[in-house]
């Protein structure tokens, strides 16, 4: 009886979390579509969600500070996801949604490659095998062609390695917060940390000189789907679900998102994808995949 009522649970953490990440694959396409700078994208993206998961955690009750040493924690994490969503819009204007959105993913590599250097973690086989297989894919994406990119192209390159870079320090920030013995919650963390970006994001579009104006009912859609959907419902689905699969599961379903990223791209603005392509984005994942295995 037991194992028959455990089922339909696990199904549906298991539907819930490829639900999620297909919302989150739609993060790229957005961007795309909003008529705006980059970083004024990213403004309203971490002030919306922002503020839709601060006002949700004040009706519920929950704290949204405990001390100055944590929230500087959050701070940190806030200076490096602005830097990520700076380079990862541009990588979207410069190679499209769906590279940036697998160049992004990257990060998968530097996380390891920290724990490693830093926390005494172990690096097992599986993770060469994956850095082997990622970096074959994306010779087979990019490297081909590579004396053939426009130098546009080619920043677009580099700033999606950079998301990869700065997502991970974002990412680093956050565990540590949440590792804290009086920690707050999860929609807590991310609200806080989303209305700090916010606000550093709000200097960098003022220091650039850029309009906030939202020009068109395009973009309107577009940055309260990224505040709403991508930031709000996507994050929060991912962390309920999350603590009910298994990690390697997790890791496997999340490669949803650089899949359908590089699917959108292809059906909503016509990227060119060849064989190669298809084998190159494929080699990506599967070493991505690997790579976030536990290691034994």
């Amino acid at each position: 009886m037991m194992q028959s009522q455990a089922q339909p649970v696990t199904r549906w953490a298991v539907l819930t979390m490829l639900f999620a990440a297909l919302v989150i694959s739609s993060s790229s396409v957005w961007v795309k579509l909003a008529n705006m700078g980059p970083t004024v994208i990213g403004f309203y993206r971490m002030l919306i969600g922002g503020l839709i998961l601060v006002v949700w955690c004040l009706i519920r009750t929950q704290p949204l500070w405990r001390n100055a040493r944590y929230a500087l924690w959050l701070l940190l994490g806030a200076v490096f996801f602005a830097a990520d969503l700076w380079f990862w819009h541009r990588a979207i204007e410069f190679v499209g949604p769906g590279l940036a959105t697998v160049l992004g993913n990257v990060q998968v590599f530097f996380m390891t490659l920290f724990g490693y250097l830093f926390l005494s973690e172990r690096i097992s086989w599986r993770f060469f095998l994956g850095l082997v297989l990622t970096f074959t894919g994306l010779f087979l994406l990019v490297g081909l062609q590579w004396g053939t990119l426009s130098n546009d192209y080619r920043m677009g390159v580099f700033y999606g390695v950079s998301t990869a870079l700065a997502y991970t320090g974002f990412m680093l920030s956050l565990r540590h917060a949440q590792s804290q013995a009086n920690t707050l919650s999860p929609m807590a963390n991310l609200g806080v940390l989303s209305m700090i970006c916010a606000f550093i994001l709000a200097l960098v579009v003022w220091q650039e000189g850029q309009s906030f104006d939202i020009p068109d009912i395009q973009s309107w859609i577009s940055v309260i789907a990224l505040g709403l959907f991508c930031q709000v419902v996507g994050w929060v689905l991912i962390t309920k679900t999350m603590p009910s699969l298994p990690a390697s599961i997790v890791g496997l379903l999340l490669l949803l998102q650089p899949a359908m990223s590089m699917v959108w791209d292809v059906l909503f603005f016509d990227r060119p994808t060849s064989l190669v392509d298809v084998l190159g984005l494929a080699c990506v994942l599967l070493g991505i995949y690997l790579a976030t295995l536990k290691n034994k």
